[in-house]
């Protein structure tokens, strides 16, 4: 359930990212597309945080903890990808 939250999350925070894009450089692709690709290394930040929380804190072992971290990590930064290629297409 902890994984399914920190996705949606990720989601949330891509939303924020294109809505300041949005409000920062108007309706434009380019500007979206640039949220887009801001958004992706910042979400690493926070996965690999969210990493180092589960394997400090209840004491995982950094091998459990990273095919959770590969998901949290891919999914949004994944849609994110998708929609910096299609944006910065048109």
């Amino acid at each position: 359930m902890h994984t399914i939250k920190i996705i949606a999350g990720g989601f949330l925070l891509l939303g924020v990212f294109l809505l300041v894009g949005r409000w920062v450089g108007g309706a434009t692709s380019s500007a979206l597309a640039t949220a887009a690709a801001c958004f992706i290394p910042v979400w690493l930040i926070a996965a690999g945080f969210n990493l180092w929380v589960g394997v400090a804190r209840p004491g995982y072992p950094l091998a459990a903890e990273f095919p959770f971290f590969l998901v949290v990590s891919a999914v949004p930064a994944g849609a994110a990808a998708l929609l910096w290629w299609k944006l910065s297409r048109g």
